[in-house]
């Protein structure tokens, strides 16, 4: 056979068969009124390194005290009445506020000198290629409303998700699985779904939560005895009764969102089940990220996915690790928490660096505030805790463009208030989109008569994290 009768016959083989199938996908978009399609790839707004990122959530506010921010003046204050702008604190048992030291001890790790709780033994062994910043503040002491400003820039919810913005901005790398995954606990975070919400922009960018236990995404497989070709059949005579109410109601973004889900879905049977399955890794990587241990193995495996997810182009991936909230018994809690996530956590770095995508992952790790230095004490002194302080939180960041190996800004004494290289939350927001190349004063949606954008107002790049 000729060159000329190779490519004759293309027009019959597997080949044509295939772009047929795309360009018949692309019809079915290009024809549905309201259904272009908003998740398709978008350059960045300036060059940039990260294209990824894995937000690694530690819901109910870990202490930057007992774990990144050691402070060891609070030896020699043990127990010593803590008063706070000439006010006493009233605590539930005894009326008054004292200060209390950490249970745990500290020590530098790594070439960069970081200050790591004894606890992070693992996470340890990554360090310099982790930026600590010490030196943001929130706004809101209560969690859900904390938690919506951590996660949406608005402290009373219903604005979209950092995940939902970073989504809009730089569309979707891979068409058969959802751009934005949420990686929750059993029980969802405090402020609920909203926490990955779309809020004002289109259905489209919101999050995807996978579940923690079972089937991942429930009716994922089809019923027994019906084939792919019949589902195609099905969704192309339901697509046309939406075509009509679209038709006949214009505008309607949520039916268009939803037509596009039925045909995300309908893709995601392909790929999906390849990438959730996480018995195809190899021992050595399954044992490194704690798979199989008690304390490691539910969170191992989010991390794991989380990897699997940014491989195959997922644009955004957000971690929860649920009960940091320790008022009381902080020594247990914490202790107990750290170790969960210290070896999946540095077993995520590791085999991002490994595999050449660190540098274009961004991976972050914070609460929605920090803890006080202070707390009520119970009888026996067995009950110390730590209680909410939005003016001094830990957190820290590492790929996508961070100065590795550097701890930025710092706290008082005693941790109570960020007295270097101080910020708000939102600036850490604009910061983030930074490195992945977007720009907060023109990543905006008109939305109840004006642009909008996720710092609310503006906000500046925190200069000193960026490498």
């Amino acid at each position: 056979m000729d060159r000329r009768a190779f490519l004759y016959g293309l027009g019959s083989g597997i080949g044509a068969i295939a772009l047929s199938s795309l360009l018949g996908c692309e019809a079915r978009r290009q024809d549905l009124p309201g259904t272009e399609n908003l998740l398709s790839r978008k350059p960045p707004m300036a060059a940039a390194q990260a294209k990824h990122v894995i937000f690694l959530l530690m819901e109910g506010g870990p202490s930057h005290i007992d774990t990144f921010d050691p402070k060891p003046g609070l030896e020699a204050l043990h127990l010593k009445e803590f008063v706070r702008k000439g006010e006493q604190f009233s605590a539930m048992s005894s009326g008054r506020r004292y200060l209390v030291r950490s249970p745990f001890s500290s020590r530098k790790v790594g070439k960069s000198g970081a200050d790591m709780c004894e606890h992070f033994v693992h996470l340890a062994e990554v360090a310099d290629d982790i930026c600590f910043y010490r030196g943001c503040q929130a706004e809101s002491v209560n969690h859900p409303t904390a938690m919506y400003h951590l996660n949406t820039g608005n402290r009373f919810g219903g604005d979209p998700a950092l995940g939902a913005w970073v989504v809009y901005g730089l569309g979707s790398i891979n068409e058969n699985l959802p751009a934005f995954v949420v990686l929750p606990e059993l029980a969802y975070p405090q402020g609920g779904a909203a926490n990955w919400g779309n809020g004002f922009l289109p259905a489209h960018f919101q999050g995807t939560p996978l579940r923690p236990t079972g089937s991942p995404i429930l009716n994922l497989d089809p019923p027994p005895g019906v084939s792919r070709y019949h589902q195609r059949k099905s969704l192309d005579l339901l697509q046309q009764f939406n075509r009509r109410h679209q038709q006949a109601h214009p505008g309607h973004g949520e039916l268009a969102a939803r037509m596009q889900s039925y045909e995300l879905a309908f893709r995601m049977q392909m790929e999906v089940p390849e990438v959730m399955n996480i018995a195809d890794e190899d021992e050595q990587t399954r044992e490194m990220y704690g798979i199989g241990q008690k304390e490691t193995d539910a969170f191992g495996r989010k991390c794991l996915l989380a990897r699997k997810l940014v491989e195959k182009g997922v644009r955004f991936v957000q971690i929860y690790s649920g009960g940091w909230d320790s008022h009381d018994f902080l020594a247990r809690a914490h202790g107990t928490l750290i170790r969960s996530i210290d070896q999946p956590i540095a077993a995520l770095i590791k085999d991002l660096k490994r595999r050449g995508m660190l540098e274009e992952t961004l991976v972050v790790w914070c609460g929605e505030f920090g803890r006080s230095p202070d707390n009520g004490v119970r009888e026996g002194g067995i009950a110390y805790g730590r209680d909410h302080n939005p003016d001094a939180m830990a957190m820290w960041m590492a790929g996508g463009g961070v100065k590795a190996g550097h701890t930025i800004g710092a706290t008082d004494d005693i941790g109570q208030k960020a007295v270097e290289v101080v910020h708000p939350l939102r600036d850490v927001h604009v910061s983030l989109l930074h490195l992945l190349g977007l720009d907060d004063s023109r990543l905006t949606y008109f939305h109840g008569g004006r642009f909008k954008q996720l710092s609310q107002f503006g906000g500046q790049v925190i200069h000193e994290l960026i490498a």
